[in-house]
């Protein structure tokens, strides 16, 4: 069985090689950034649903659900005056041991116009991706804490007319802790909070920051037999297209996860609750 010290360790070298060698392309290829700008803060508002089936001791089918609005093009603050994204994301995983496990497969975004009905622009875009995660759970105490390594492989494009798709990789880690509040751990009835900081790499042909995103999100909720409802608020901050441009988004994310286990013993899935 593999120790999940060793596991972590492995994990944080191969990070840390791979960060290395996208730095020295990007500082090869990255044009002489601009002084920076930070744009006005804008608003977001993200709704998912999570769904995790267990069909062996060692196979899940794993699929997210998010529906998500962005503020209108004249009010900044109103979370959901236009259609922002339809993203879907589906996987097998495989789980190595109860606290090491992997997942890949396919996922399908949509991305809607900035100004839909506007003819200079396409009304939506399909962005398909592929993606493999190191998922890695410790327990601190009555403490879960998680450790996400995900790596998307994706062909994008904007919605201008014409506008190619360009093929991009994108390097993400998350950590995430939860905190039960009335229980001595994570079981079913369990009110909880939940802080993660994600932070987002990005390398290919047309980008010239390697940083893309960094999101700080608190989410609070409550497990129910196979249920899971939590939601809060993230922040996220990241460049734009434009060299030299920030972003700043506050986005209220509300969301729920399903679990179920389909082998003739069922047990209750409460050990990693990844979102």
């Amino acid at each position: 069985m593999i120790e999940l010290k060793y596991v972590t360790r492995l994990c944080f070298i191969i990070l840390f090689l791979s960060s290395l060698s996208i730095i020295n392309v990007q500082a090869q290829e990255a044009p002489e950034v601009p002084e920076r700008v930070n744009l006005p803060g804008t608003t977001e508002n993200w709704n998912g649903l999570y769904l995790k089936l267990r069909m062996t001791d060692k196979w899940f089918w794993y699929q997210e659900n998010h529906y998500r609005r962005r503020n209108s093009a004249n009010n900044p603050r109103d979370f959901v005056g236009r259609m922002s994204q339809l993203y879907n994301r589906f996987g097998f995983t495989y789980l190595f041991t109860d606290n090491f496990e992997v997942t890949f497969g396919p996922t399908l975004v949509w991305n809607f116009s900035p100004d839909r009905g506007n003819p200079e622009f396409v009304d939506s875009v399909l962005e398909p991706r592929f993606w493999h995660q190191w998922l890695l759970t410790q327990g601190v105490g009555p403490i879960k804490i998680l450790h996400q390594f995900r790596f998307e492989h994706r062909f994008k494009r904007n919605n201008n007319l014409a506008a190619e798709f360009d093929y991009t990789d994108r390097w993400r880690y998350k950590i995430t802790a939860y905190v039960p509040l009335n229980k001595p751990r994570m079981e079913n009835k369990t009110f909880f909070i939940a802080p993660s900081n994600e932070f987002f790499f990005e390398s290919g042909k047309q980008v010239w920051n390697i940083f893309e995103e960094n999101r700080v999100y608190t989410a609070i909720g409550y497990t129910l037999n196979n249920y899971m409802f939590f939601g809060g608020h993230m922040w996220t901050y990241g460049p734009t297209a434009l060299p030299g441009v920030y972003r700043n988004r506050h986005i209220i994310r509300l969301n729920v996860m399903y679990t179920i286990d389909f082998r003739e013993r069922r047990r209750p899935l409460t050990r990693d609750f990844a979102f």
